[in-house]
């Protein structure tokens, strides 16, 4: 028995390792990243920095998604850049601490649930577009503080080092998966060039990342409701695109480890960690799918590796900025190229003739959207009412009527397909009101009432068929449809619902 017990302690400590090790070639990961949104938002790059600490140790320790990481982002940076600008970085922090409280909200709501509406064919726009930019935005590295290209052996020395680093990450796993692949190739280039004396370009040239713990203090802007008007615009949308990212990314984990997070609880654990943020001056942030898939690739499947990234990176900040600082960008190129390879759905291409036309529009739109804006959160929601409006057409297309005279010279109407705003022209449409009998039923066995303009489309025929006197019945109508018609009944007026002689048709509907 205590053979089995060494055999399961030791598998115990090899995940942990694993988790340990995931975390630290994560947290290397962060740092460029980190730094490049803190110059996009246009503070000082240990706001970044700091960000990346607070929200990813917080998500780790309290979130619905193990595994995942958060830290500040560029969709978040893009917004809060304006703000920065016209009124300073003390109302970023202020809006971040507004930005969480909004956030914890919606998860105590529970509204997180909704991220479930998202189709699939968005959700491959979301990705590829995403492994676009990831790809594209590393270009950055290829160029000189001025702007120009690099050119001649800097440029050649780049290039070789971001292809050893892509085949150590694509090669290792086959031969050994002792440590993670990406840490591996990070370690293996900074160790020839640091040895050899290469000269290319390294983390330190982007900034210097030392500093100690971000101290607390409570954002100096004046309390009143003129602050309130300038920051609840700017948290809002954070916070609506902080959430669509993290409960976004957290499904593309879902899928990867075939296991399920938990939306609500995640949409707190981002709102709790944007609200320390705040006080801590950061910048606010979200889940990164980039750092995420490098993670989940490396084997974390736990809490302890968002933990450990997190405890690192401050680790690095106030012990080994002097070393970390000399780790050549090209193995960090290397390893992001990768992950964007690994973003992108292939499987797009190979479906395009086997789904519907609307959903390769969708795809191609939520692409574009997100390569050409940078925002995901708008690309998504473009996406969503795509996707909804092309749903509500085919849907308004399918509503149509079976008719029938029965021996009592009593007109049958049966009804197939959903009456809701999109269908009640067609549905107006199915009746010959001037020709019809005296009597005529309208049989919903088949349909049910959805909407406010699905009830004024009832009143609509009532009263028309009331006009050429004659008299209508509508039966079969389900409990939920019932409920609807009476609550609507202080607005419109619509006559002879009653159903005497049918069973009412609950199963069917709901």
């Amino acid at each position: 028995m205590s053979f089995i017990n060494k055999i399961k302690n030791k598998i115990k400590n090899l995940n942990t390792k694993n988790e340990v090790l995931s975390g630290t070639t994560v947290a290397l990961a962060l740092i460029p990243e980190a730094i490049a949104f803190s110059i996009i938002a246009q503070v000082n790059p240990l706001v970044g920095l700091y960000s990346a600490i607070i929200i990813g140790l917080i998500t780790a320790m309290i979130g619905g998604r193990p595994g995942m990481i958060s830290g500040a982002t560029g969709a978040v940076a893009v917004v809060v850049v304006a703000l920065v600008i016209q009124h300073g970085p003390e109302y970023l922090f202020a809006a971040v601490v507004l930005m969480g409280i909004i956030q914890i909200t919606i998860g105590l709501l529970k509204l997180g649930k909704f991220i479930r509406l998202v189709p699939q064919a968005v959700m491959f726009g979301f990705l590829n577009g995403l492994a676009i930019i990831i790809f594209t935005s590393q270009f950055a590295q290829f160029q000189t503080p001025d702007g120009s290209w690099l050119t001649g052996p800097v440029l050649w020395i780049m290039l070789a080092f971001v292809g050893l680093s892509m085949a150590i990450i694509h090669f290792l796993p086959k031969i050994s998966k002792a440590i993670p692949s990406s840490l591996a190739a990070i370690v293996v280039v900074s160790a020839i060039t640091i040895g050899l004396q290469i000269p290319t370009k390294t983390v330190g040239d982007l900034a210097s990342i030392a500093g100690g713990f971000p101290a607390f203090h409570i954002p100096m802007v004046p309390i009143n409701l003129e602050t309130i008007i300038i920051i609840l615009p700017y948290a809002i949308i954070m916070a609506m695109v902080g959430l669509i990212e993290s409960l976004l990314t957290l499904n593309v984990i879902d899928e990867m480890t075939d296991t399920r997070g938990r939306g609500n609880k995640e949409s707190v654990a981002q709102g709790v960690a944007n609200t320390v943020c705040g006080f801590f001056g950061g910048m606010g942030g979200c889940a990164m799918i980039g750092q995420s898939i490098i993670n989940i690739n490396s084997g974390a499947r736990n809490r302890i590796s968002g933990i450990s990234a997190a405890v690192a990176l401050m680790l690095i900040l106030l012990a080994g900025a002097s070393l970390v600082e000399q780790i050549p960008m090209a193995a960090l190129v290397g390893v992001m190229f990768m992950v964007a390879i690994g973003t992108f759905e292939w499987a797009s291409f190979r479906i395009i003739k086997k789904v519907p036309r609307t959903d390769v529009i969708v795809m191609i739109i939520v692409a574009s959207v997100t390569v050409l804006f940078h925002n995901l959160a708008a690309a998504v929601i473009v996406g969503v009412i795509i996707s909804a409006l092309a749903f509500a057409w085919e849907s308004a297309r399918r509503i149509h009527a079976h008719s029938t005279i029965d021996q009592d010279n009593v007109k049958h109407y049966e009804i197939e397909g959903p009456l809701f705003f999109g269908s009640v022209t067609a549905f107006k449409d199915i009746f010959d009101y001037k020709n019809d009998p005296e009597e005529v039923i309208i049989d919903f066995n088949q349909s049910s009432v959805r909407d406010h303009s699905a009830i004024e489309a009832l009143n609509y025929i009532t009263e028309k068929y009331a006009n050429c006197g004659k008299k209508i019945h509508l039966r079969h109508l389900s409990e939920d449809c019932r409920m609807l018609l009476d609550n609507a009944s202080e607005i419109i007026e619509v006559n002879h619902w009653e159903d005497p002689h049918y069973k009412i048709a609950d199963d069917i509907l709901e």
